[in-house]
């Protein structure tokens, strides 16, 4: 990365961590071979295959029979909700909310085509889910409650072990997306009382391209990938041993730093939204009022449009965005902003700190942040902004093509 550059966008993605990246090299050769051939080599892939689930399970409160490795959160939200369905032998009702990450809401929308009916909850102006309109929404047929432990946009956490345990009550399997909590939240899924839980190790300084579904003992899953009958049939698949050597050491080092970590970026956080309220007017924070994950801050701007404070900001050296990375080239609303009762073309800037953010770089951020907003205010676009906008068209036109 540009050493003159500032990133603020860990939601999207954090950089791999030096240890990790150590411990996926160590284990390149020894876990390229297949563990689950029968020769020495494999045995000894298996053999670091299996440790690395057992110190995940250990980390989670959870047995090693319960972890199966997926390609990404992603994948894992899609086996949690599809394979949940797939096994269940009665004509099925889910209940998820409105916020939803689009990987858990594209996969609805693929049950609701197939005949599954789909309740989404409303959320109030912070963006939480109230667990009475839960349970009223729950009816016989309910087979499947999903509900984000904290929302990637504007980070607010949801009531997570109360959900769980109304579903339990009624008999309704329950999964969490957790993708945005491990850096700041606690994963134990005892405490939590969820039957599925899925995470991504580039969300907390872990390799891209390998996630965990944690499945309780119990919880009738069909697999969505088939073939070879890995990960005790559930996801079928080469796996990934060094990678999944790496999620297991971030998941790790995460739950370790995890205490001081949420204390030194929350107050980093709250410096930023304070700062920024006192120096520029209109200016409000997203989901301010509930309890958030320590590095989230989503902001709103009277007159001014997030796109435009985006490119503004990346120009000036401050890498945020706009939301979900997943839909960020598309410029469009935030779903999650509109359900929050924002409008219906309701956008914010998603600032989001790491471990390495220093207040230095906050005070930085909050200078160009100042000033972009003054100039887009009083100008609109200059030609140097209408460039950066060009760029982020044409993305957005490449990312549709290739959709």
């Amino acid at each position: 990365m540009n050493s003159n550059r500032i990133y603020m966008d860990h939601a999207a993605t954090t950089p791999i961590r030096r240890e990790v990246t150590r411990a996926v090299d160590d284990a390149a050769l020894p876990g390229s071979f297949n563990p689950s051939s029968l020769h020495a080599e494999g045995r000894r892939a298996r053999f670091i295959l299996d440790d690395a689930r057992d110190r995940v399970a250990a980390a989670i409160g959870a047995r090693r029979t319960e972890i199966v490795f997926t390609s990404g959160g992603t994948e894992a939200n899609n086996l949690a909700l599809l394979g949940v369905i797939a096994a269940s032998p009665r004509p099925a009702h889910v209940v998820a909310s409105a916020i939803e990450h689009h990987a858990v809401l594209a996969a609805l929308e693929g049950l609701q085509a197939g005949g599954v009916e789909v309740t989404l909850l409303p959320v109030d102006g912070e963006g939480r889910v109230d667990p009475a309109v839960f349970e009223r929404a729950l009816r016989p047929a309910t087979v499947l409650a999903s509900f984000m432990y904290a929302n990637n946009e504007v980070g607010t956490i949801e009531p997570i072990a109360r959900l769980a345990a109304i579903a339990r009550r009624h008999g309704v399997v329950f999964h969490t997306d957790a993708v945005a909590a491990p850096l700041w939240l606690s994963l134990d899924v005892q405490a939590l009382g969820v039957d599925l839980l899925s995470l991504a190790a580039h969300k907390f300084y872990g390799p891209k391209g390998v996630g965990v579904l944690y499945v309780r003992d119990g919880v009738p899953l069909a697999p969505q990938i088939v073939g070879g009958g890995q990960e005790s049939g559930r996801r079928s698949g080469t796996p990934n041993v060094p990678g999944i050597v790496g999620l297991a050491l971030a998941l790790e080092l995460a739950e370790a730093d995890r205490p001081g970590a949420a204390q030194r970026v929350g107050a980093l956080r709250d410096h930023l939204e304070s700062e920024t309220r006192r120096r520029v007017p209109g200016a409000a924070v997203n989901g301010g009022g509930a309890a958030r994950l320590p590095g989230f801050s989503n902001l709103s701007f009277e007159g001014v449009e997030a796109s435009e404070l985006l490119v503004a900001l990346d120009l000036a050296g401050i890498a945020v965005s706009g939301g979900s990375a997943c839909t960020s080239g598309t410029l469009g609303p935030s779903h999650v902003l509109r359900a929050m009762g924002k409008g219906q073309n309701a956008t914010g800037v998603r600032f989001t700190l790491g471990a390495a953010t220093t207040l230095e770089e906050i005070e930085v951020a909050i200078v160009a942040l100042v000033a972009a907003v003054a100039q887009l205010r009083a100008r609109g676009d200059s030609p140097l902004l209408s460039r950066g906008k060009g760029r982020l068209e044409t993305n957005r036109a490449r990312l549709e093509a290739e959709a």
